[in-house]
């Protein structure tokens, strides 16, 4: 009988040996029909093994993004590189401002290993309304010349 090249994953140790060919396997420019077949298999693997071992259940999107940067070593900028968008945006989503889109939640998935509805549950965003409220002082200058008319 042949030797398997990939078993269910056993251990933290397998898992993130199987998470680096994944990722040079996604990176290459190799994408013949083997490959390919190599790429499913591994993510297939590397998803039951997230879902027994993770315990991100029901976790905001927001911090897990913030866990996985804290755990890759990444900053904003890397992830504005990452997601090819501004760093006032990156800024904006891990401040609860911006929403995350499609683009933005296929290429965390991709990166991380992890299936797309981890980052595409719901959440709250603060509200620009809210926002302008708080950050808005009135002017006493303006206040007296409202008050003249």
């Amino acid at each position: 009988m042949p030797h398997l090249p990939y078993t269910i994953i056993k251990s933290d140790t397998q898992y993130k040996r199987y998470c680096s060919i994944l990722e040079t396997l996604v990176e290459s420019n190799k994408k013949n029909k083997a490959i390919q077949d190599e790429i499913e298999l591994l993510y297939l693997l590397i998803e039951k093994y997230d879902t027994e071992h993770n315990n991100f259940g029901d976790a905001d999107p927001i911090e897990l993004i913030k866990y996985l940067m804290s755990d890759h070593q990444m900053k904003a900028v890397d992830l504005a590189a990452l997601l090819n968008v501004s760093e006032g945006l990156v800024s904006d989503m891990l401040n609860y401002k911006k929403g995350l889109s499609k683009d933005t939640i296929r290429i965390l998935s991709q990166k991380f290993k992890m299936s797309q509805e981890a980052f595409n549950r719901p959440y709250k965003l603060k509200s620009l309304i809210q926002l302008k409220k708080t950050k808005r002082k009135p002017l006493k200058r303006a206040t007296k010349i409202a008050k003249a008319f």
